[in-house]
């Protein structure tokens, strides 16, 4: 299945250029401009406000950790690099730091509206991939307290089935998930096997 492109909307987006003063930037700056960005640019600290910003441009040739608030690959927006060399420590930094997109050195007089929609693209399926793994890990350890409470229930002498059968009419008699029903059968558990230990 095709997926669509999704044309921002970038009159008044604000884009944030870590570059020192070259003429890349003023390229740059002139191109953002021209299809309605606002633009910063900072060297050689990107301040915490960055964040807020819908675009950063970063130059990879000269960049490093500390000079932006935030943990390698955990950008908060979508980040376009500036590549002039293929030395291969900054080709190994620029993939630790997972840019979105990225704009050959020197910076001409186009391939800037280009960018922005792929680094639009690709964060967001960046951010969306990692909310499903988040959703898929929680599912995974739900699942696993259901399993338990079937086992705690399975183990006052009940088969299997019939202890699964329980749980749904505790759900049912308490109002709340299968899920949580077990969360709460587990955790009564934990709480008295707990209480034991203390009073042992």
């Amino acid at each position: 299945m095709k997926r669509r492109l999704s044309i921002p909307r970038l009159g008044g987006a604000r884009a944030v250029i870590l570059h020192r003063p070259h003429a890349n930037v003023t390229a740059l700056v002139r191109q953002l401009q021209a299809v309605g960005l606002e633009v910063d640019c900072h060297w050689p600290d990107l301040p915490a406000s960055a964040r807020a910003a819908d675009y950063l441009f970063i130059d990879v040739d000269t960049a490093y950790d500390d000079q932006v608030p935030w943990a390698p690959g955990e950008a908060p927006l979508p980040t376009i690099a500036l590549i002039g060399s293929e030395a291969p420590g900054r080709i190994e930094w620029l993939m630790s730091f997972g840019a979105d997109a990225q704009i050959l050195k020197p910076v001409g007089d186009n391939g800037v509206f280009s960018a922005l929609l792929i680094a639009r693209a690709t964060f967001d399926a960046r951010i969306g991939l990692a909310g499903e793994i988040d959703s898929l890990r929680r599912r995974l350890g739900q699942r696993q307290t259901v399993v338990q409470a079937v086992a705690i229930l399975a183990a006052r002498g009940k088969t299997e089935d019939e202890a699964y059968e329980q749980l749904r009419s505790l759900a049912m008699a308490w109002r709340v998930s299968f899920e949580t029903a077990a969360e709460r059968i587990v955790s009564n558990v934990r709480d008295l096997s707990g209480d034991g230990s203390e009073h042992g």
